[in-house]
C-alpha cells in the first residue's frame, strides 16, 4: 500500500508538473488600417506544438468586446490559433443598440472597406510565427458573420468559413465565385433579422458561384442565439438559445476538422 501511495503521489507531482507546462498564451495586439488604430486580442495554447490552423474571429455589431475575446480562448483550447479582430478602431464600443447599429451601417453601407478592414485582421494571423498559413479560416457572430463572409467574397485565402446568426445579403452576389474554401452558414430559423428572402438570395448566390456550401437552420431560434448578454426573450427578436448555442458550436469544430486538416 505504501508503495502504491509513493506511486500515486508522483504521478500526482509529474501531472502537475505537466498541466504548469500548458498554460493558455493571450496577446493584446496593436495593428493598424490605414491611419486608423486597431486592437485584436491573439489566444493560443502553448501545449500544442508547431504551426498549426489560424481562426480568425469576427465581433458582433457592437464591437470588439470580451465576448469575442472569449471565443478566441475557447478555439485556442481546440488547438488553433485565434486572432478576435477589431472592425471599429481602438476602445471603440458602442455603448447601446443605436450607436451600434450606426457602427456596423457604415460597413455595410461599404463593403469595400468592410473586406478591407478584415483583410487587415487575417494579415495579423497570417503573421504570426505560430500559425500555418496554408490553413485559415474565419468565423464571425452577427455582423461579424456578414464581415467573413464579405472577406471570402473578396477572394481571401481561406479553407472555410462560419458565419453564426450572421447577415447573409451582399450588394455583390456574383463575388460568390471568388470564394476558394468552404461556407458553414449557422441560422436562427425564426430569425427576423435576417428573413426567408435574405436566406433564400444567400442560398442562390451560393449555387451559382459554386460554393461549397451548408446551412443549417435551428427551428424556434432567432437572432444572437450564441450570445447569453442577449438575454431570454424570443419577442424581441434576439435571444440566447442554449441548444443552439451547443449544437452550432458541435457543427463548427466537425467542419474545421474536415477542412483544416
Amino acid at each position: 500500500m505504501k508503495l502504491v501511495a509513493a506511486f500515486l503521489a508522483m504521478a500526482f507531482v509529474f501531472a502537475g508538473v505537466s498541466t504548469a507546462r500548458a498554460e493558455m498564451k493571450t496577446e493584446v495586439v496593436e495593428y493598424r488600417h490605414g491611419d486608423v488604430v486597431l486592437e485584436g486580442y491573439l489566444a493560443y495554447d502553448d501545449s500544442f506544438q508547431g504551426k498549426r490552423p489560424g481562426i480568425l474571429v469576427a465581433h458582433e455589431w457592437n464591437g470588439h468586446n470580451p465576448y469575442v475575446r472569449k471565443r478566441a480562448e475557447q478555439l485556442a483550447r481546440l488547438g488553433y490559433v485565434a486572432f478576435a479582430l477589431d472592425m471599429y478602431g481602438k476602445g471603440v464600443l458602442a455603448k447601446d443598440a443605436k450607436e451600434a447599429a450606426a457602427l456596423a451601417g457604415i460597413y455595410k453601407g461599404d463593403r469595400k472597406l468592410m473586406r478591407a478592414r478584415a483583410a487587415a485582421g487575417l494579415a495579423v494571423l497570417r503573421s504570426r510565427p505560430e500559425t500555418d498559413p496554408a490553413r485559415l479560416a474565419a468565423i464571425g457572430y452577427c455582423f461579424g458573420g456578414t464581415a467573413v463572409l464579405e472577406l471570402a467574397r473578396s477572394g481571401a485565402d481561406l479553407a472555410s468559413v462560419v458565419s453564426f446568426h450572421g447577415g447573409l445579403d451582399t450588394p455583390t452576389p456574383e463575388d460568390a465565385r471568388n470564394f476558394k474554401g468552404k461556407v458553414l452558414a449557422l441560422h436562427g430559423g425564426d430569425d427576423p433579422f435576417v428573413p426567408l428572402k435574405q436566406v433564400d438570395a444567400f442560398q442562390e448566390e451560393m449555387r451559382k458561384g459554386g460554393v461549397d456550401w451548408q446551412f443549417v437552420s435551428y427551428g424556434g431560434v432567432v437572432h444572437s442565439f450564441t450570445n447569453p448578454e442577449a438575454g431570454n426573450d424570443d419577442s424581441k427578436g434576439a435571444a440566447y438559445n442554449e441548444r443552439a448555442d451547443r449544437r452550432s458550436w458541435l457543427a463548427m469544430k466537425a467542419f474545421f476538422a474536415e477542412t483544416l486538416k
